[in-house]
């Protein structure tokens, strides 16, 4: 017997329709282990090559499929081994040139964004590294749809507090180079820990080393769906039974991904990887994480009770999600970025949600502090302990955080930035100025927690 009948797809037309429901991504990974080359125009020149080879009908294909089934599918991108495992091989390159190939590749391609600008330093620094990462200011102010990620600290490894001092400053230094872009460089750039190698969701994704040569990644989204589904429940429904909603509405959901997933792996002659559960917001009005808790029964995200209702959502998606896919990977759970969602700009800007409260979230949602515009007088070193807090919380939970945030120059706390498109905009908002410098300036590394004994 079918596990979709007609009423089932009736209903997921209904949530494309009138909901905002949509693949929010189809993501392309390629591995570039075979472009290293101890000549660096060479490097360039096999990663142009392949990644213009791989993805040349990336866009087509997708675009085909979504005319074809009805199905909005936004984003089509792609993710690429980390850039600094290249960079050992030349040590006399320019890492800016290969984010130049990178932004080229992309544009030929006709792809959103492509990922993978980064290096992975969680226990420590090898060849390549330390330049990639001092280089991502000016690699992403002259660059149009590179994103970068760095990912400093695991739940096996502890956190390396060297590159949480680094990426403090290197975030200050990106916002500072794109000052007369709204900042925009430091939406590109995340700092993670734990962080996936096959997430399909930017700024995040890169092509992870365990993964094939080429594969085929799915990011879903429907908030709006959530959100309406909850809406025609009685408001003294139990919780058990709001539960039971959100994973029958993710099971669907999901299932559409899965559709896009093998659709694009067959006609592209590339194997599927996973689907990203994740809801993922926009700023359009109803497609918002935030309304979904608000219509659980708060009057405004951020209110008490917030976490406890965020904590309900992500686990009912992943229930719903995993029954409806072959692999589940990536992020896959509710994400929180402040500027890319409705209700959580109407949140930030009354007061009710704060960057303690967001913190707070992080603990239970699928990603950190996200979107989130601070003052642009806020120093490197609070940026580092804010990547240095959320690193811990996922450190110590298991699970992946991040930190993406834009030091707002020029700008301070109740001033709004406007990024345009899915990156929103956000009212600025005020963050602890009481300085940890010297608790960041100690270096070493922040010991694994007893959990990471596992074996």
């Amino acid at each position: 017997m079918s596990m979709i009948n007609t009423r089932d797809i009736m209903e997921t037309i209904d949530m494309i329709t009138s909901e905002n429901l949509d693949v929010r991504t189809v993501t392309m990974g390629i591995s570039l282990l075979d472009c290293i080359d101890s000549d660096p125009k060479i490097a360039c020149e096999k990663i142009y090559q392949k990644i213009t080879t791989k993805a040349s009908n990336l866009v087509p294909v997708v675009e085909k499929i979504s005319a074809d089934y009805g199905i909005p599918i936004v984003n089509k991108r792609i993710s690429v081994t980390p850039i600094a495992m290249l960079l050992g091989a030349c040590p006399s390159a320019d890492p800016v040139e290969f984010a130049k190939t990178l932004d080229r590749a992309a544009k030929k391609v006709g792809v959103n964004f492509i990922g993978g600008y980064g290096a992975l330093v969680h226990k420590g620094f090898s060849a390549g590294d330390k330049r990639l990462i001092e280089s991502i200011p000016e690699a992403l102010a002259c660059t149009d749809i590179v994103c970068s990620s760095v990912n400093i600290g695991s739940t096996k490894s502890g956190i390396n507090m060297d590159a949480v001092r680094m990426m403090g400053q290197i975030v200050r230094k990106t916002a500072e180079r794109t000052a007369d872009n709204m900042c925009l460089g430091a939406a590109k750039l995340v700092v993670f820990c734990n962080a996936p190698e096959d997430n399909p969701f930017m700024a995040g994704a890169f092509h992870g080393v365990g993964e094939p040569d080429c594969e085929i990644h799915v990011g879903v989204s429907g908030p709006g769906a959530v959100r309406a589904a909850l809406a025609k429940l009685p408001k003294d429904a139990p919780v058990d039974e709001v539960a039971e909603l959100v994973k029958r509405t993710a099971f669907k959901i999901t299932r559409l991904g899965q559709l896009v997933a093998s659709l694009a792996s067959e006609q592209l002659g590339v194997p599927a990887g996973i689907i990203d559960l994740s809801l993922a917001p926009t700023p359009a009005v109803g497609d918002s994480v935030a309304n979904i808790l608000e219509e659980m029964g708060l009057e405004s995200c951020g209110c008490c009770g917030t976490t406890a209702c965020l904590a309900l959502l992500n686990d009912a998606v992943k229930k719903g999600g995993v029954m409806a896919s072959n692999h589940v990977g990536g992020l896959s759970g509710a994400f929180i970025p402040v500027s890319e969602d409705d209700g959580m700009i109407k949140a930030a800007s009354c007061g009710s949600l704060t960057i303690e409260k967001l913190e707070a979230m992080t603990a239970v949602c699928s990603v950190g502090i996200d979107m989130v515009v601070i003052p642009g007088d806020a120093t490197a070193e609070v940026i580092s302990g804010l990547i240095a807090d959320e690193a811990a919380i996922g450190m110590v939970n298991s699970k992946t955080t991040a930190v993406r945030v834009i030091p707002a120059i020029g700008h301070k706390a109740g001033d709004i930035l406007d990024f345009g498109g899915l990156l929103g905009y956000a009212p600025i908002m005020p963050i602890s100025q009481y300085a940890p410098d010297v608790f960041i300036h100690r270096g070493g590394r922040l010991p694994a927690p007893m959990q990471a004994l596992k074996n």
